[in-house]
């Protein structure tokens, strides 16, 4: 008498025989998001294109009224960090949407047939999103440097940029995530780009933060952006450094350390329905 065995539905019901490799899964999928974005490269536009007109728009029509308090710096070179994190977080905040629209098409019930683990559909995003938005910032200062900024970093000074500028791409990424995934909407989970976006302008950022009154002064010295900025300046300009290295830190770790389980919570709950 034989002995009837039934296999449960899901990201992770498929025997172990025929799965490939965690890594090889990843690969894939990130492969499959770079070819999406090819295919309609408006997003990866805009991402690029609407900080630079931002700081077209503050050095070329605002920055002759806007003095830069303390550091005396030109205003492109104030704003340039700036710029750069609105580049890479803009960009990255999309990722909220992309996950939602997976949501919503259907992407993910074709996922749950396939033999990979669960948990590399919401990494596969956050690694794509930080390849794009790397590039994105990349792309940003070079256009920066072609209006006038001219950075002063050592190269071991460029290393620390660059992994200042992924650690914050990383961590957005993983909070747009968790983001798309508890929405029901892509237009809901285009909200997390305006809020991302918006926090760069009540920073140290674009004017100083001591030139601001009292309660918005304050919000601007303690939130997340301003440490962040304050470090790219001092890489990249020669700029006093103070306590803002590990402040940076701190932020992007609590970003990334929030944003991942929420996002691996999330898609198991959503996925198990």
């Amino acid at each position: 008498m034989s002995t009837a065995t039934t296999t449960p539905t899901g990201v992770n019901a498929a025997p172990a025989a025929s799965r490939g490799t965690a890594a090889g899964d990843l690969s894939r999928l990130v492969v499959r998001a770079l070819r999406h974005e090819t295919r309609t490269p408006d997003a990866l536009i805009v991402n690029i294109a609407l900080p630079v007109i931002i700081m077209i728009l503050f050095v070329y029509v605002f920055g002759g009224a806007i003095t830069t308090g303390s550091s005396g710096l030109a205003y492109i070179d104030f704003v340039v960090p700036t710029v750069l994190l609105m580049a890479g977080g803009y960009g990255a905040a999309l990722t909220a949407v992309n996950v939602a629209e997976d949501m919503a098409k259907g992407m993910i019930d074709r996922f749950r047939t396939l033999p990979i683990g669960g948990w590399t559909v919401p990494a596969s995003h956050v690694v794509t999103s930080l390849l794009r938005n790397v590039l994105a910032t990349a792309l940003a200062l070079a256009v920066a440097v072609a209006l006038g900024f001219r950075p002063r970093a050592t190269p071991a000074e460029w290393a620390l940029v660059l992994a200042l500028v992924a650690g914050y791409v990383l961590a957005v990424s993983a909070l747009a995530v968790a983001w798309g995934l508890l929405v029901r909407s892509a237009q809901a989970a285009g909200v997390f780009g305006f809020v991302v976006i918006f926090f760069p302008y009540v920073s140290d950022g674009v004017v100083p933060a001591e030139t601001m009154p009292g309660p918005l002064r304050s919000f601007a010295e303690h939130q997340p952006v301003t440490p962040v900025v304050e470090v790219l300046r001092a890489l990249l300009l020669d700029q006093p450094l103070g306590n803002a290295g590990w402040l940076a830190a701190a932020w992007l770790s609590a970003g990334v350390l929030a944003g991942i389980p929420a996002a691996a919570v999330l898609f198991r709950r959503r996925t198990s329905a």
